[in-house]
Formats: C-alpha cells, sequence, structure tokens
C-alpha cells in the first residue's frame, strides 16, 4: 500500500479478466515507463506532455517548454527548446527519417520537422482557429504520404496540412449525431490509420470516434457503453489487433481506472489503476512479453 496525502491507496495495477498485461509508458504528472507487472523501470522527474519509447530503447518526452530524448540512465542525447516567441510546445514524436516533429503553439502555431543535429528541416505554419495558445492543438502526426494532420480543440475540426501549409481536408467533430459544439467534442489525439479512416479521442465530449476519409463517424465509444470510464480523454493508441488503449485524464475516481482498453465491439478487456497519476498519454510498447510494432505513431 501506499500513502499518499496522509491516506493509503493501493500500489499501481493492471486489472484484465483476459489476463493481457502491458508494458507502457504514461505521461502526464509523471512520466514513467511500467513493464507488464506494474513496475517501474524508468522515470524521469515533472510532468510531460507526450513521449514515446524509441526502438532504441531510448524515450523521447516533451514537458511543454523543451523535447528531450533519454537514454534509460537519464543521459539526455537530443533535445529541443520551445522557441521564445510561443508559449508551449506540445507533441514530439520521431519520424521515420529520424527527424523529430513537434508542435508550437502560441503566437506563431507550427509544425517542425527538427533533425538529429538541431537543425529545423520543415516548418509549417498551423491553423488553429484560436490565438488561445493553450487550445490551439494536441497531438499531430506526420501521413505516409506526407503530409501532416492536426487536431485542433476550439476548432472542433482535424485538419490536414500539406508540407505547404495548405489545409487539404478537414474533419469536423461538432457534428449533430455527436452532440453538436454543446458537448464540447474538442479533438485531442487525432491518428490516421492504415485503412485510411482517422480515430479521435474527443476530451470534454468523453467519446473516442473513428472517422472515415469523408469524414462520417463510423464507429464511437461514450461512457453509456463503458460504465463512466470516460473522463475527459487525451492520449490514445489503436493496437495491431485493433484495440483502442484510452488515457482518461481527469479520471479521480479510485474505483475506475486512469487507462483502459476496448475492443471494436466495445469491450473494456484492460484497465490501469494508479493512486496519483493523470494520463495525458500512453503509449504501449509490449503486451503479454511481446513487443509490439505499432506503425501508427509515426
Amino acid at each position: 500500500m501506499l500513502v499518499i496525502s496522509g491516506y493509503a491507496q493501493e500500489s499501481p495495477r493492471q486489472v484484465s479478466a483476459e489476463r493481457i498485461q502491458h508494458g507502457f509508458l504514461v505521461c502526464g504528472n509523471i512520466t514513467a515507463l511500467f513493464d507488464e507487472e506494474s513496475q517501474v523501470v524508468w522515470q524521469v522527474d515533472g510532468g510531460s506532455r507526450d513521449g514515446y519509447v524509441l526502438d532504441n530503447g531510448n524515450l523521447l518526452i516533451s514537458n511543454g517548454r523543451v523535447a528531450r530524448e533519454y537514454t534509460r540512465s537519464n543521459e539526455v542525447v537530443w533535445s529541443y527548446q520551445l522557441n521564445a516567441v510561443n508559449k508551449e510546445l506540445g507533441t514530439a514524436v520521431r519520424l521515420d527519417s529520424g527527424n523529430t516533429m513537434v508542435v508550437e503553439r502560441g503566437i506563431k502555431p507550427r509544425l517542425l520537422e527538427i533533425n538529429a543535429q538541431g537543425e529545423i528541416k520543415a516548418d509549417i505554419s498551423l491553423q488553429p482557429d484560436t490565438d488561445n495558445g493553450h487550445m490551439q492543438t494536441r497531438m499531430a502526426r506526420k501521413l505516409a504520404n506526407g503530409n501532416y494532420i492536426a487536431p485542433h480543440l476550439l476548432g472542433f475540426a482535424i485538419k490536414e496540412y500539406a508540407p505547404d501549409g495548405t489545409v487539404l481536408k478537414t474533419i469536423h467533430t461538432d457534428l449533430a449525431e455527436l452532440g453538436g459544439r454543446e458537448e464540447e467534442n474538442w479533438p485531442f489525439t487525432a491518428i490516421r490509420l492504415a485503412n485510411g479512416n482517422t480515430l479521435a479521442n474527443l476530451t470534454h465530449g468523453n467519446k473516442t470516434v473513428e472517422f472515415d476519409m469523408s469524414g462520417k463517424v463510423v464507429w464511437r465509444v461514450d461512457n453509456s457503453d463503458v460504465a463512466g470510464r470516460f473522463s475527459d480523454p487525451c492520449g490514445g493508441q489503436r493496437l495491431p489487433n485493433g484495440n483502442t488503449v484510452i488515457a482518461s485524464y481527469a479520471q479521480r475516481d479510485a474505483s475506475k481506472p486512469r487507462l483502459f482498453e476496448i475492443t471494436p465491439d466495445k469491450k473494456v478487456v484492460w484497465e490501469f489503476f494508479h493512486p496519483s497519476a493523470h494520463a495525458h498519454g500512453i503509449h504501449v510498447v509490449s503486451t503479454n512479453g511481446q513487443k509490439l510494432s505499432d506503425t501508427s505513431l509515426k
């Protein structure tokens, strides 16, 4: 048992009737890599906004001001500092090219690709529909075709950008069938799937939705399906088996998980309980002893 703020709480644990055990990185108020026994095997002080375990075993972490690549012994081997003109650094993703993609929010919202030497190789202006630097965008991705997708919260929009910054396509998240703008379906995670669909966590709307290429809703899950487990879903991941892992960032109910996994037919098959973690991002790296290969992260 842990004692936090004067009262006892349970230790971190995974729960799965299907005996699923994951190894995974959590980003949020803590930044830690858990093994399949729910033990911390790597950790860095401070919170984080986004992060991934790289193919070389290092960890790429964005804390809102700087993105760093850490070795398992916490040596920093690469870093990028937020430009002073902007307010926040969000997404940090290592691309197949070896470049690192980051997103800056603020006066000059932009998506950057930075090489191993720290040189900016691409600089794409974003169109986030608001001057509120904190609410402009979240988890962006580079697509296989060379374009980019970025979720814009207050714009209720997931936009696909060409490398020259042109908006080629927009998926709208304020659709009437999703409850309209009153539901505050702010897109946070936007992942382009292998079939061309786009998976999105809609934060205040407490939903995860999959849109087809035309922006039509083809799959959705909300609290009516999962007994109230959604509480401001932020990070997420589509696993190779088709299941989806969701980070329930604002969850404070000790009886409910901070992370959970659902099948395409909306069955909850895995949960992670933690006494104090506020899970902003999630990267599952192994399941039942098998390393995962998830190209949707790139």
